[in-house]
């Protein structure tokens, strides 16, 4: 089982890469690891990272501590609540994701991060 670990200000969480997007997940772990900076949309923390991949088994619906690749951005999404375009009960991107791993800790603590704030991704 291969895990990350994101870590941001006083926050360490770490996430389990999982097997619904092999090739995104494959670039992603390739690439890793890799410092941006944070933008927040909602409770949805992303940031850009130096992969390129296009869609592959994507999803407009995540669940709470989904982890997912947005091609038009290049950007890594940590989803940890409802973003401006949720309705109630559902969890939506700004358009379709490729989930590639899931926070196996409290994703609530990502509240406390703020856009500009620095965040790095490493192997564990």
């Amino acid at each position: 089982m291969r895990k990350i670990k994101i870590i941001s200000r006083d926050i360490e969480l770490e996430a389990i890469i999982t097997d619904k997007n092999p090739k995104t997940a494959e670039a992603i772990w390739n690439s890793l690891p890799f410092e941006s900076e944070v933008n927040t949309w909602g409770d949805e923390i992303y940031f850009t990272i130096p992969v390129e991949v296009g869609l592959e088994n994507s999803r407009e619906v995540v669940e709470i501590g989904d982890i997912g690749y947005w091609p038009p951005g290049k950007a890594f999404c940590i989803f940890f609540g409802l973003t401006p375009v949720s309705k109630e009960g559902e969890i939506k991107p700004a358009s379709a994701v490729n989930v590639f791993a899931k926070v196996v800790e409290d994703v609530k603590t990502l509240k406390k991060i703020k856009d500009g704030d620095k965040i790095k991704v490493i192997k564990v």
